[in-house]
């Protein structure tokens, strides 16, 4: 399991010549740092704000929901990469073509689901800045616009996932969730 190994193991995986991990699990990493980021500027402001506790729980829980896409997102990539390379001959080409568009569109879920998470955190991140304590105001504005880049990168790969099904509405959610993270994380700079 991804991740099970160090941070230099995991960028090491990351970087081998192998089709997965890839960009999911990357993201889905830097998405659980900058949950951490959050929960500990939550947790540093607890003396002077009453929803640091709450915010500080909320930045776990986000946390280690997007560590666990880290894992489920290269295992969707992977089971896609399968039904693309099975041979024509195991299957009729009706069948073979179903296989591939579902393993295709199951491999877009674990995206859409880490676009939903990176919103939430720009968004936590985004209160953390502007409640929490000044000296951990920056690091809440910088995490917020590491969700950002994440909601980003995680509609692209809802949209290359999805590239057989025009006009899917997870693609149109990716894309309000890029851009609701983008707005917290602009009001998060704006904090600091």
């Amino acid at each position: 399991m991804l991740t099970e190994l160090s941070l230099t193991a995991l960028l090491e995986e990351l970087a081998a010549p192998r089709p997965v991990p890839a960009a999911g699990s990357a993201l889905a990493a830097a998405l659980a740092a900058a949950a951490a980021v959050a929960q500990k500027a939550a947790r540093l402001s607890s003396g002077s704000w009453s929803g640091a506790v709450g915010a500080a729980a909320q930045a776990e829980s986000l946390r280690e929901r997007a560590l666990g896409l880290v894992d489920e997102d290269a295992e969707a990539y992977r089971r896609a990469l399968e039904a693309q390379e099975r041979p024509a001959a195991d299957a009729s080409a009706e069948r073979r073509d179903y296989a591939l568009g579902r393993a295709l569109a199951d491999a877009a879920e674990p995206p859409l689901r880490l676009a939903r998470l990176a919103a939430d955190v720009a968004e936590l991140c985004a209160a953390v800045a502007a409640s929490g304590e000044p000296r951990v105001q920056a690091d809440a504005a910088a995490a917020s616009a590491i969700a950002a880049g994440v909601a980003r990168g995680a509609r692209e790969l809802v949209a290359v996932n999805l590239t057989a099904a025009a006009g899917d509405s997870r693609v149109a959610e990716a894309d309000r969730l890029a851009a609701d993270a983008q707005t917290a994380a602009t009001t998060a700079g704006r904090t600091t």
